[in-house]
């Protein structure tokens, strides 16, 4: 039977009634006499209105400080901070992130960890250049872009570094680390040069993702894929030498025009067209239809023909070959004949990404907008500077591009394909929803577009693809050094590994380089006609670093080159592009976590560069653990991380993802405002996080529910050991009594379970532990049966202390349990609790509770034995709890002090042996245990448990039933045992 502390005989907001059952009794006379508990902790937290002046005292206290010096020479636990965005008003995802960090930090510095956290923020970035143009215009000059987007980013921290103080987050919000901090920016170009000295970057022509909302690359972890509407096209490109197909299909010649058919999506690549692509054990076939002669994926003749319209008796094949006969052939343009500026021809080459799965069996590339087309052309000799690139950054084609000039590609594509249409080069055209790249910032399609940038190599160098400046080649790759990296990684939870894997293993080069205002330049000058670097780069790079570590990005963007380069200026052009933002991110190790670094407050303190920790949601894999994990191996060829851990993202009841349409978002300012950040933090704790955190209206009332069964159990323990002093009152645990001995060794038990949980960054099993401690362990069972000798034992005699010493113990314990996700509750308390005993003031510098240190018999505390005999007790005490209940609705007793018990076991086996032995061992205390007024044992076949009303009379004081009621007639309302506790040597109590 569970029961709640705060029941009516627990102790609330009144003093309460010794033993359940009986809260209907008159006020009597000898209520005085009780051991009334005490204490100013309230029942109701009252969290909204409190929790704000908390953050306040913890601020103006220095708590964060005080945890620092508590810890120092500690062994170190870092968790690195990823970097939120410094844009925008927090919502419920930031919370339960900086919730879970806070959390962890906290467990760590409780089992005696220096565990430092210091909070950050990402700032440079195209959100931040957005937002200043859409405030101030599109013509902004760099130097002002800068300006306003650093003051701008300022201004968001402050608001955001707030909303996490009031989540009750602990850390060096005085001192945190920013991307845009002078010092950061310069050891980022700092970590850049080493890179390439390491002979990781170059710059090269490479089709990369490119968004026209965004005007810049984007790296392989900006984009995300969704449903886009495109038509396909199955294009014909005209053989420019009949004489040679033929032969290679083995037939003397050609009676009509023959045409390679190509299939695509991408209608606006079609101008940009300057080859074919076959693969060379393919058997392609020469089909003879109504539109000439087609060379097509033997495979996929049939669904081919068939889609341009064409009867089965119109479509024959002549002649097959494999696609390696069809090396260097050349076949028209498709718009040859409609502008001049097309007339060109299309060699086929050999590529064996080309597939028989859908389409033609052969492959239109268009060099300058697609990665394979763009390998296969260069492999075969095409040169750079050749590539045809008409499509400019905003996605509209150069004007001199016959045709379409002018136009954007979008509205161009259907243009495209009408001309194809008119002049007899479509053969089939057809609507189609796909899977497509689009920008994970503005949600928009974007485009593979070959430009000229800088790259992380991730494999061996390539063609003109050289290392610049190289100093120190490593033996491996980088793609092959972070993947060891990952193999050396521990994942929370471990499903994460094979996805980070994955995306290493598959991804290409990591172009770092953007066109934009706002970031951490690459402070190159290159030669105007040759595009090389200035020799003199990496002493430049040095230069740069110290030149923005005094002012900021803004200095290189003012800096003349005639300054540093004299006469020499003329010849060079200096540098534009910034880094990319995930490589802002992805090389705080370097300068936040690496004591060498010495620019930032924090260097020397957190000595990296490799953290204990990362914790972001799992979309991360893609993002900042994957940058750090490139930026951390090409520099240092290691991970910058011990463990990474991912949470999901937040969710609905219905597990729908939040929207503002869909009017499902919960934004953590109005839940703080309304219940208080505690339900916040105790919500993140009880989510297991590995899946998607579920949060709304019924979710977060079942968490308050939770909530104050927790408090309401810390108001017990508080008020019933108000009056205890350890240093005088504490008794030996040799000498408790056995059912406290068995309370401290269930705690004991309970703490190694938590702590081992903690160890894996696991909250819920936590939270469910704890609550089912409170209501089961503790309210239904121990501090249901404590309560009688609490409230009726003399305040100092042995048996009240002995219950005290085990409560004031596992007070010590849970107040730590809590702290990391109930941190203001646990706080609150530990003020109430400690009395300003400790020398720090706050819970948060403790460690957790050692039961060990309470002296001689320590070992008891953890006796199998003793928590085997009393797991077999509490199984018999709910089965007669039962057979009490069946009666009290039967009408034929009251409260359960009212029922004497005779119990029969069953000695037949083992088990009923034990269970005999252990009830009698606890010999008259056995009706405690119970809560009744008498119990009588006996052996029999089968255990039974009979309930008969007692017929002695009702002690006014303890309200047992008892013969010895009025023993005393000065006092004849109470029993025997009540008047030697008022006025003897007092009751004796063994085992309970």
């Amino acid at each position: 039977m569970s029961q709640d502390p705060s029941a009516p005989s627990a102790p609330s907001a009144k003093p309460a009634k010794p033993a359940k059952g009986g809260a209907d009794a008159p006020e009597s006379k000898y209520r005085a006499t009780l051991n009334m508990p005490d204490t100013p902790f309230p029942m109701r937290g009252d969290l909204p209105k409190r929790e704000a002046g908390w953050v306040a005292e913890w601020e103006a206290k220095g708590i964060y400080g005080k945890l620092r010096a508590a810890r120092q020479g500690a062994p170190k636990f870092v968790l690195h901070d990823g970097p939120p965005y410094a844009n925008g008003v927090i919502h419920i995802g930031h919370a339960a992130n900086k919730i879970l960090k806070d959390m962890i930090v906290k467990a760590r510095q409780l089992a005696g960890f220096d565990a430092s956290y210091v909070p950050g923020w990402d700032c440079h970035g195209l959100p931040i250049e957005n937002q200043i143009e859409k405030t101030f215009g599109r013509n902004l000059s760099r130097e002002d872009v800068q300006a306003k987007a650093r003051v701008y980013a300022a201004e968001q921290i402050d608001g955001q570094r707030n909303d996490f103080k009031r989540l009750g987050v602990l850390g060096d919000w005085a001192r945190p680390y920013r991307t845009m901090d002078f010092g950061n920016e310069a050891n980022e170009i700092r970590a850049l040069k080493k890179i390439i000295e390491r002979g990781h970057v170059y710059r090269g022509l490479k089709p990369v993702y490119w968004c026209f909302d965004c005007g810049s690359s984007l790296a392989e972890f900006e984009i995300e894929y969704a449903d886009k509407k495109s038509q396909t096209l199955d294009v014909a490109f005209l053989s420019a030498e009949p004489a040679k197909l033929a032969a290679a299909f083995g037939l003397p010649s050609l009676a009509k025009d023959a045409f390679a058919v190509i299939w695509t999506t991408t209608a606006w690549t079609i101008p940009a067209n300057q080859a074919l692509n076959v693969h060379p054990e393919l058997t392609y076939a020469l089909v003879d239809t109504p539109k000439g002669l087609l060379v097509l994926a033997e495979s996929l003749v049939e669904k081919a023909t068939t889609r341009y319209g064409f009867a089965a008796d119109e479509v024959k094949v002549l002649a097959t070959t494999t696609g390696a006969k069809l090396e260097h052939l050349t076949f028209k343009h498709p718009l040859t004949q409609v502008h001049a500026g097309y007339d060109r021809v299309a060699p086929v080459y050999l590529a064996d990404y080309v597939s028989a799965e859908d389409g033609t069996g052969i492959v239109h590339a268009a060099p300058a907008y697609g990665v394979d087309d763009f390998n296969s052309c260069i492999a075969n000799g095409l040169k750079f500077d050749d590539i045809l690139n008409p499509v400019q950054g905003n996605g509209v084609y150069e004007a001199e591009l016959p045709l379409f000039g002018g136009q954007h590609i979008w509205k161009a594509a259907p243009v495209v394909l009408e001309t194809l249409r008119e002049h007899g080069r479509l053969l089939a055209s057809t609507d189609i929803v796909h899977s497509y790249p689009h920008c994970w910032r503005h949600k928009t399609p974007v485009i593979f577009r070959a430009a000229a940038q800088w790259f992380v190599r991730m494999d061996e160098e390539e063609g003109g693809n050289k290392g610049v400046f190289t100093v120190e080649k490593p033996a491996k790759t980088l793609r092959q050094t972070a993947l060891d990296a990952i193999d050396q990684t521990t994942f929370y939870p471990e499903n994460g590994r094979a996805r980070l894997r994955d995306m290493i293993a598959n991804r290409p080069d990591w172009c770092i380089s953007r066109q934009r205002n706002w970031g951490v330049p690459l402070p190159f000058f290159l030669h105007k006609v040759t595009g090389e670097l200035h020799p003199d780069t990496l002493a430049f790079m040095d230069r740069a670093a110290a030149l923005v570590e005094q002012g900021g990005v803004e200095a290189w963007a003012k800096l003349d080159p005639a300054e540093w380069l004299g006469e020499q200026a003329a010849e060079y052009s200096k540098s534009t592009d910034i880094l990319d933002v995930w490589f802002d991110s992805g090389t705080t190790f370097f300068h936040v976590l690496n004591g060498e670094r010495g620019s930032h407050a924090h260097a020397g303190h957190l000595q990296g560069p490799e953290a204990d920790l990362y914790l972001e949601g799992h979309d991360q894999h893609r993002g900042w653990f994957h940058s750090s994990l490139l930026a951390a191996c090409a520099i240092y060829g290691r991970a910058p991380y011990k463990g990474l851990l991912t949470h999901g993202f937040t969710v609905d009841g219905q597990g729908r993802k939040m929207s503002k349409s869909l009017g499902n978002t919960v934004a953590p300012q109005e839940i703080s405002n309304k219940m208080g950040a505690e339900i916040i933090r105790l919500w993140a704790a009880s989510t297991d996080y590995s899946g998607d955190l579920g949060i709304d209206d019924k979710i977060l009332a079942r968490v308050v529910d939770g909530y104050r069964r927790i408090r309401n159990t810390l108001r017990f323990l508080l008020a019933n050991t108000s009056d205890f002093n350890p240093a005088s009152d504490a008794v030996p645990v040799s000498e408790l009594l056995e059912i406290d001995r068995y309370a401290l060794a269930r705690a004991a038990q309970l703490q190694a379970d938590i702590l081992s949980h903690y160890e894996r960054y696991e909250f819920h099993p936590v939270v469910a532990r704890l609550q089912v401690y409170c209501s089961e362990d503790l309210g239904a069972f121990y501090l249901d049966i404590l309560k009688d000798r609490l409230y009726t034992s003399a305040a100092g005699s042995h048996a009240r202390r002995s219950a005290q010493t085990a409560l004031w113990q596992i007070t010590h314990a849970m107040l730590r349990w809590m702290a990391p996700f109930l941190s203001f509750t646990a706080e609150e308390a530990w003020q109430v609790f400690d009395g300003g005993r400790s020398t720090s003031g706050t819970i948060f510098t403790e460690t957790y509770w050692d039961f060990g240190e309470r002296g001689e018999g320590h070992d008891s505390v953890a006796d199998a034995e003793l928590l085997a005999k009393w797991a077999r007790i509490r199984a018999l005490r709910e089965e007669a709890n039962r057979r009490i209940e069946d009666v009290r609705t039967r009408g034929d007793v009251g409260a359960s002090l009212q029922a004497n018990l005779f119990i029969t076991i069953g000695r037949q086996d083992e088990q009923g042996a034990r269970l005999l032995a252990d009830l009698r061992s606890l010999g008259d205390d056995l009706k405690f245990v119970l809560i009744v007024s008498g119990v009588e044992l006996a052996e029999g076949h089968a255990t039974q448990i009979e309930v008969n009303p007692s017929k002695a009379a009702k002690c006014e004081r303890c309200w047992h039933y008892r013969d010895d009621v009025g023993v005393n007639p000065e006092h004849p309302t109470i029993c025997g045992r009540c008047d030697s506790n008022l006025h003897g040597d007092g009751e004796h109590r063994a085992h309970a």
